[in-house]
C-alpha cells in the first residue's frame, strides 16, 4: 500500500509540474501575441505652443514655432510631425543678423533619413529676401537638396517673378537652383552675357 501511494504521490506532482510548464508556455505565447498586436505608433513626446532653439557651436542656427509638435520614437522609422503648422527661421553663417523664414500648414521630419517635408502654403524667404512659394517642398539633409515637383513661384526682392511649373531643385542654401519649365518676369540686368 506505501508503495502505491508513493507512485500515486510521485505521479501527480510529475503531472502538477507539467501543468505549471505548459501553463506558462501558453502566459509567455499570449505575451507575444498581444505585444506583437500592439500600437506602438503612437506620440512619445507632444509640445504645445512649442518654441524651440537649435545651436550650433554657441551660434543660433534655427528657432521654430507650432502650436503643436509630436515625437513619434517607438517605431522603426521615428519622425517628428507638425500637423497644426510650423513657422522656422533659419540663420546662416554668412548672415548671422538677417534670418531666412520656412512657413507651413504640416511638417514632418524623419530622424533617421535626416529628411524634411514641408506641406500646404509653404512659404520661404532666403536672406537674400527672395521668396519661394508652393504647396510643398522636401529636403534631403544628408544629400543637402531642396526640391518639389510643384508649381514654384518666385519673387525677387527687385519685383521680378518666375515660375517653375514643374517644380525646382536647390541647394539647401539657395545658392544654386534649376527650375523646370519656366517662365515669368525676369530682371534681364541679372542674366549674364557668355564671354563677359
Amino acid at each position: 500500500m506505501n508503495f502505491i501511494k508513493e507512485i500515486f504521490y510521485k505521479n501527480i506532482a510529475v503531472f502538477l509540474s507539467c501543468a505549471i510548464f505548459f501553463a506558462l508556455i501558453s502566459c509567455d505565447e499570449d505575451l507575444a501575441l498581444i505585444n506583437k498586436n500592439r500600437n506602438t505608433n503612437f506620440p512619445s513626446q507632444i509640445i504645445n505652443n512649442a518654441n524651440i532653439v537649435q545651436r550650433d557651436s554657441g551660434l543660433i542656427k534655427l528657432r521654430a514655432t507650432a502650436p503643436l509638435i509630436e515625437k513619434f520614437e517607438y517605431i522603426d522609422s521615428p519622425y517628428i510631425v507638425a500637423r497644426k503648422g510650423i513657422n522656422i527661421l533659419f540663420y546662416d553663417k554668412k548672415k548671422p543678423d538677417v534670418p531666412g523664414k520656412i512657413s507651413a500648414k504640416y511638417a514632418k521630419f524623419n530622424e533617421k533619413k535626416k529628411f524634411y517635408e514641408a506641406k500646404g502654403n509653404v512659404k520661404i524667404i532666403s536672406n537674400e529676401n527672395q521668396m519661394f512659394a508652393m504647396q510643398s517642398v522636401y529636403w534631403d539633409q544628408v544629400k543637402k537638396i531642396i526640391y518639389t515637383t510643384d508649381t514654384v513661384y518666385v519673387t525677387d526682392k527687385d519685383g521680378s517673378t518666375l515660375v517653375g511649373a514643374n517644380g525646382m531643385t536647390a541647394k539647401d542654401d539657395f545658392s544654386e537652383y534649376t527650375f523646370y519649365n519656366n517662365s515669368g518676369d525676369i530682371n534681364a540686368q541679372k542674366i549674364p552675357e557668355k564671354g563677359r
